[in-house]
């Protein structure tokens, strides 16, 4: 039966007992990990957020009461025990903080009974993940996911901490907004006062920030949920948090330094990892060349060569007719696999075709100098040793080609180096390699709406030098817009915004939107952009992606309190659900549902 806290009050947590307090009397409170019966003695481990302690309830010391409590204790009961702090005279544990000293219990108080929970409450579970996220309120007791949002918890503080110095004002914006379609899916949110209208729920602050930098605030901050409908992956939830900033009168390397500074004293001061600065840039086009990907993973070599020029005339087909369709023909040399089995090369053709490759082209450079290939039979031996070359192939080396569009040779061999370097175990989590690339496309071009579309967003600024080219060759046009990468991952991502009037409309017209479409959707911002508008830029961290890093795990669904599942359900809650008729009539929405058809 539960008993009260009164008159109790908690003087420590767990881990906040020292052998300092040696000889002190302490109440602490906390849930039983295990419980080890010895007859005369019982032997607790104690544990709260920050760790185990270890209670001793000797018959001698406690009255028989409290001696016959505590041998009802089950895990996961919830108890305050007062006691002496006395030093462990056997069986010390070093790999605990408390492990050279013990609690002495006078007094025990049982203030919650628990049920056997359904997995063990401990460290580095085997158990499903579905059964963790239904019994998630559990799953947050163990100590490494208790870890995870304490290193959450204090990042977030650092941030305010060094933006709030450097001057930014932490300001909220709405979360009910209006959908600009432009970009991912919204998630919409009927109105019953406006019925048949809808509010959406912001993708991010994007367009209130700057609104902000128009009424005079300068530098602005916030950390901040945002929402988006689309497809889940292990480093995406359909509700994220960003830490978004904006700032006026500034350009590219202003908002750099601010960041390189701020990631700095993030990782030193919660991770204890130094940041090298300045950290390396690198442009757009330099990071597909080298390494097939806009956020490359640069902890590893293996990087890309274009060899198009040295087999432009050679004999294999599948090399010239790509280059005849206007494509390339690309490597990487997997330094020390040439004697991969056969079927682990077939293995990694058939992972290449899930990129998109046609096929993959290989050549093993054996230890005598000779050659194992797919494709050696239609080539000559000077075209050969060309090809190595230029490869940079030695001696127990593998070589891997991709010949197809450039996108294509890109994604398969980008995501090709990654997938062999996992498995060469060259994705160290301890090694931090960060990389601004910048200077990407303004504008893509999507087939499936037969229109450029804006690479980051409509407002990011192109290039000094490249706005003539906005109506000629609109896919040439770079954007003044930059992105912190971190070991292959984008933590974040800005650009300067465009603040005058002519390049925004040129911007819409290029994009397909009339001038009433544009202030359709934008207006109360081009309205705003008319009373006086400074030269702006920011940046927006994924939080989660950053602390999913940093605490060296693989989704960010270990650094999320409550996150949903790949189909973007909480398992624990069971949402999203059905709601009442009532409810439905107020905001005058039927649901309609598709009818059931048999076969005859």
């Amino acid at each position: 039966m539960a008993e009260s806290m009164k008159g109790l009050h908690r003087s420590h947590r767990c881990t906040e007992v020292s052998n300092k307090n040696i000889g002190e009397t302490v109440t602490v409170m906390g849930w039983v990990q295990k419980r080890r019966n010895l007859g005369s003695l019982i032997f607790i481990d104690l544990r709260d957020r920050s760790g185990l302690l270890q209670v001793v309830f000797d018959e001698n010391d406690v009255k028989a009461e409290g001696f016959a409590k505590a041998e009802t204790l089950r895990s996961e009961f919830v108890i305050a025990v007062v006691g002496k702090v006395t030093k462990r005279e056997a069986a010390v544990n070093e790999n605990l903080a408390t492990g050279d000293i013990e609690i002495r219990a006078t007094e025990l108080r049982i203030l919650s009974e628990a049920l056997t929970p359904p997995f063990p409450i401990e460290e580095n579970t085997s158990s499903k993940d579905d059964l963790r996220l239904k019994y998630r309120y559990l799953d947050l007791r163990r100590p490494n996911l208790q870890k995870n949002l304490i290193l959450r918890s204090n990042v977030a503080t650092l941030v305010r901490t060094f933006l709030a110095e450097e001057g930014f004002l932490e300001i909220e914006t709405p979360v009910l907004t209006k959908s600009t379609p432009e970009g991912a899916r919204d998630y919409l949110v009927p109105s019953r006062v406006h019925p048949g209208n809808f509010y959406a729920l912001p993708q991010s602050p994007q367009l209130f920030k700057q609104l902000l930098m128009c009424s005079g605030y300068d530098r602005y901050f916030q950390i901040v949920k945002c929402f988006r409908d689309e497809d889940l992956r292990a480093d995406r939830q359909p509700e994220f948090t960003q830490i978004d900033m904006e700032m006026s009168f500034v350009d590219v390397d202003d908002v750099i330094d601010v960041n390189e500074r701020l990631l700095a004293k993030m990782f030193k001061e919660s991770i204890g990892v130094d940041v090298k600065l300045p950290i390396q840039r690198m442009t757009y086009k330099e990071a597909m060349d080298r390494f097939g990907s806009d956020k490359p993973d640069t902890r590893f070599g293996m990087e890309l060569k274009d060899v198009s020029d040295i087999v432009k005339n050679c004999g294999f087909g599948v090399f010239t007719g790509a280059l005849e369709n206007g494509g390339s023909v690309r490597g990487i040399n997997a330094n020390g696999q040439g004697d991969m089995p056969r079927k682990k090369i077939d293995a990694l053709v058939e992972f290449a075709k899930g990129y998109g490759a046609k096929g993959l082209a290989y050549l093993s450079i054996n230890e005598d100098g000779t050659y194992k290939s797919s494709f050696a039979k239609f080539m000559s031996e000077e075209e050969l040793k060309a090809l190595v070359d230029a490869m940079e192939g030695k001696p127990g080396d593998l070589l891997l080609f991709a010949a197809d569009k450039n996108d294509t040779v890109f994604a398969v061999l980008g995501a090709l180096r990654i997938h062999i370097a996992d498995g060469l175990g060259l994705l160290d989590k301890n090694q931090f390699n960060f990389l601004w690339v910048t200077e990407f496309p303004l504008l893509e071009y999507s087939e499936e709406e037969e229109r450029f579309v804006a690479k980051h967003h409509p407002f990011t600024m192109p290039m000094e030098e490249d706005l003539q080219y906005l109506d000629s060759d609109p896919a040439r046009v770079r954007a003044k817009a930059y992105d912190i990468v971190l070991n292959g991952t984008e933590i974040g991502g800005g650009s300067v915004r465009i603040y005058q009037s002519d390049v925004q409309e040129k911007m819409f017209e290029v994009l397909g939107f009339s001038k009433e479409d544009a202030y359709d959707r934008f207006g109360f911002l081009l309205n705003a952009f008319k009373y006086g508008v400074p030269p702006h830029a920011g940046l927006a961290y994924g939080l989660d992606r950053l602390i999913m890093l940093m605490a060296k795990e693989d989704s960010i669904r270990e650094v999320i309190a409550f996150p949903k599942v790949k189909d973007a359900s909480c398992l624990m809650t069971d949402a999203p659900n059905v709601v009442d008729a009532k409810q439905l009539e107020e905001l005058a929405i039927a649901i309609s549902k598709a009818e059931e058809t048999t076969e005859e």
